[in-house]
């Protein structure tokens, strides 16, 4: 078996009890260029609102890749781990989204508007290989299709290597692909508990504030008591089932009331300001 070093630098964070830094960006080269060498553990690239370029994609992971710091650690680790956010709602079950951002060599997928326990299983299964039902670890049973060559590539192991590691973590301890669902609706939270009692190998849960605000009447105030009472509640929900829970927008004025209400993935910054990051992990003590 293989002996790789943790490759996914969210996971790497997380399974170290800390907090985990990343963001929404662009499929822009520039944007990647200007942050592989940041602090930040991973970076989502946008394809929900941004509309999905596929090719702009993996022209953007090849600029983010980081030559330098594989000769300095030694470790083909990237310096910071790329994600893509798919343009469609958990309703959709378009999985071929997840598929070519994987096959790219995407280390994990932020999947929007995930409301039932079907698009959470569907979620998690599409960023799975097939397995035989008496294997281990079967459910929820993948649905990816086989073609690894150009993500083995990016993340610099053999096809094989690739095929140990290339399964959702916690579930896999091993794995390196990272799921996070978006709950951004009322129905989405009335259906959390389930979901995670149904559902292994959910990475994380990322609040879509933004939305439910919508629904709740309060559009972008999201700071109002209902807003931020219907957030806690999925906070609640999370710590009851140990999954992660992810803020999607900390800033220097709220950085410290998200962090003491247990937030752990963390998107934090605009991409060309690095001031909230800086302030965000000096107060849970990551220099």
């Amino acid at each position: 078996m293989s002996t790789l070093p943790r490759l996914n630098g969210i996971i790497r964070a997380l399974e170290s009890n800390q907090h985990s830094f990343s963001l929404f960006a662009p499929c822009e080269v520039e944007t990647a260029v200007e942050l592989q060498a940041s602090k930040y553990d991973g970076i989502v690239f946008e394809g929900e609102h941004r509309g999905w370029d596929i090719k702009a994609l993996r022209d953007t992971l090849q600029y983010l890749m980081n030559r330098g710091h594989i000769a300095k650690t030694g470790s083909v680790a990237p310096a910071v781990t790329p994600f893509a956010r798919i343009p469609a709602n958990g309703v959709e079950m378009n999985q071929f989204l997840a598929k070519q951002a994987l096959d790219l060599g995407c280390y994990g997928i932020v999947w929007p508007h995930i409301s039932t326990v079907e698009e959470a299983y569907n979620a998690v299964a599409a960023c799975r290989y097939p397995r035989l039902k008496d294997k281990p670890l079967y459910e929820p049973a993948g649905i990816r299709g086989d073609g690894p060559m150009q993500a083995a590539r990016y993340w610099g192991v053999t096809q094989q290597e690739y095929y140990e590691r290339a399964d959702v973590w916690p579930l896999a301890p091993k794995g390196e692909i990272f799921v996070v669902l978006q709950i951004e609706d009322t129905m989405g939270i009335a259906n959390l508990p389930d979901m995670l009692k149904n559902v292994p190998g959910i990475g994380a849960v990322l609040i879509g504030e933004g939305d439910l605000s919508q629904e709740l009447g309060y559009p972008r105030q999201t700071e109002h008591k209902v807003v931020l009472d219907a957030m806690a509640q999925i906070v609640s929900i999370c710590k009851q089932h140990n999954v992660i829970v992810g803020h999607p927008h900390v800033t220097p004025a709220n950085a410290d009331r998200v962090i003491a209400e247990g937030f752990r993935y963390l998107m934090c910054a605009a991409p060309r300001s690095f001031a909230i990051l800086d302030k965000v992990r000096d107060l849970v003590g990551r220099s």
